[in-house]
């Protein structure tokens, strides 16, 4: 077909597929959007190439879908909505461009995964902001731009972090650098100079990055970023404090960042504390699950270059009488679960096979940010909601996260399924659609809505909506970038 000889005209015959079993792999995920084959799957390598593919699209007016994540795939965001449709796959732009220690900066193109930019990182001594065991062919980009929260919330100090400064060719093929890099001068004369790309506001007023944050791919298409990483740490000592009352472990982490005596920081229940530390299934898992209290924090403090045994020390203190006075007994093994492995854990991409499929084989996620005085309440309706579907409640994982310095909280529920059981496939999927709803109902804010929730979210918000539908209209005019996600 002439479409096909134009892309291989632009990224050569090796980065044009359209073999059936690839087609077939790009049509869906684990999510419950329809599946629906592309036309074909173009991997670009280099800027130029991107702003041609997307020049290209808008000659023939066909959607493009921008992927840069490996498989297993979860939110419906990278299947297409109609057909005609060809994959924009970025994992081949694997460049890490540079890393810069005293900065505490690194610039990457759209395939460098957590597997693979962690290590280097580490040889500059420096460690990444990382969400939660994210699965090894995670693109580091794709997680800055869909604003996964990380673990360690004493660092997050905007809700776009650690996600910097973005070169991003819009859906009208223009090519365009947000924050510090976008001038004056090159890239390179910016370096020369001492900057390092590391403010994400600007150009002028205009915070563009938060245009893109979010997306989907549905503005354009990011071809690198700059994102935040940290000192490794000289020294860490890490705690585990169980308890069947979330507020007591709420109040502390509230201290802990608030005082900024704690570097890691989340909340599981027994079900995804277990799913994250069994080595055998199910007997392990089981075990785990039932020994453990219902929730339970983990924090981690650390010493950094200079005084680390100092540092450790009086953070210690202060922990402790803030433990002392809430009631809770912070230890470093907890129902045969162990602070230090987990730690190590929590700062590696997820062991093969990914942890949200080794219970039964899929999982499905419903995750909001709220206030930690309505965390109870949102839990107790995701709870009847289970229970109304015999759903089994102590099957669901929960996880909650303090994301920008603890003033809102990320919650997040689990839902562990068969993927081969119909029934047990319908029963999540009905329930999902329906505690969308009803957490909404409640007041759950749904900042990064995917698949059947964006029609949820933006029927409530007209204003928003037709607000994005402009913005929409000024960078992607004729709706090629990832057409009908979000309200497009």
């Amino acid at each position: 077909m002439a479409e096909k000889e134009d892309l291989v005209e632009i990224v050569g015959s090796e980065g044009v597929s359209d073999a059936p079993e690839i087609l077939a792999e790009y049509s869906k995920d684990k999510s419950f959007v329809p599946p629906i084959e592309p036309r074909c799957v173009v991997k670009p390598k280099t800027t130029e190439e991107v702003q041609r593919i997307i020049k290209w699209a808008n000659d023939t007016l066909t959607p493009l879908i921008p992927v840069s994540s490996g498989s297993p795939r979860f939110r419906g965001d990278t299947v297409p909505t109609a057909g005609g449709a060809a994959v924009l796959d970025l994992s081949g732009m694997k460049k890490i461009l540079w890393i810069d220690r005293r900065n505490r900066v690194a610039m990457i193109e759209p395939g460098v995964t957590f597997g693979e930019l962690r290590p280097e990182v580490e040889k500059e001594g420096l460690r990444l902001l990382m969400p939660l065991l994210p699965r090894r062919s995670k693109s580091v980009l794709a997680s800055a731009l869909e604003r996964e929260p990380i673990i360690m919330p004493r660092y997050h100090w905007d809700i776009g972090d650690p996600m910097l400064c973005t070169e991003v060719v819009f859906g009208t093929g223009d090519l365009f650098r947000t924050g510090a890099a976008a001038g004056p001068g090159t890239l390179e004369e910016q370096r020369k100079s001492g900057q390092a790309q590391k403010n994400p506001a600007g150009p002028s007023q205009a915070s563009l990055h938060r245009v893109i944050q979010g997306s989907q791919g549905t503005m354009g298409c990011v071809t690198w970023i700059t994102l935040k990483t940290q000192l490794l740490p000289k020294l860490q000592k890490p705690f585990l404090v169980g308890s069947h009352r979330l507020d007591s472990l709420t109040e502390l982490s509230h201290w802990l960042i608030r005082l900024r005596i704690a570097d890691e920081c989340l909340m599981l229940n027994n079900s995804n504390l277990a799913a994250i530390m069994a080595k055998k299934w199910p007997e392990e898992y089981r075990r785990l699950r039932d020994n453990l209290p219902s929730w339970i924090l983990f924090f981690c403090q650390a010493g950094y270059e200079y005084f680390p045994e100092e540092r450790l020390a009086y953070e210690e203190e202060y922990m402790s009488d803030i433990a002392q006075r809430i009631g809770v007994s912070p230890v470093e093994v907890l129902s045969g679960v162990s602070a230090y492995e987990l730690l190590a854990i929590l700062q590696a991409p997820s062991e093969e096979p990914y942890w949200k499929l080794r219970h039964k084989g899929s999982c499905h996620d419903i995750f909001f940010l709220t206030g930690r005085d309505r965390l109870p309440e949102l839990i107790e309706v995701m709870h009847n909601l289970a229970s109304r579907y015999s759903y089994p409640v102590a099957d669901m994982g929960i996880y909650i996260q303090p994301v920008v310095q603890g003033t809102s909280w990320h919650c997040e529920f689990n839902l562990f399924f068969d993927p081969d059981d119909l029934k047990e496939v319908e029963t999540v999927r009905t329930l999902s659609v329906d505690a969308v709803n009803a957490l909404m109902t409640e007041g759950a804010f749904f900042s990064r809505p995917y698949g059947p929730w964006a029609d949820i979210a933006y029927r409530r918000d007209g204003e928003t909506t037709a607000a994005l539908r402009k913005v929409k209209g000024i960078f992607d005019p004729n709706n090629i970038m990832n057409p009908g996600k979000l309200c497009f």
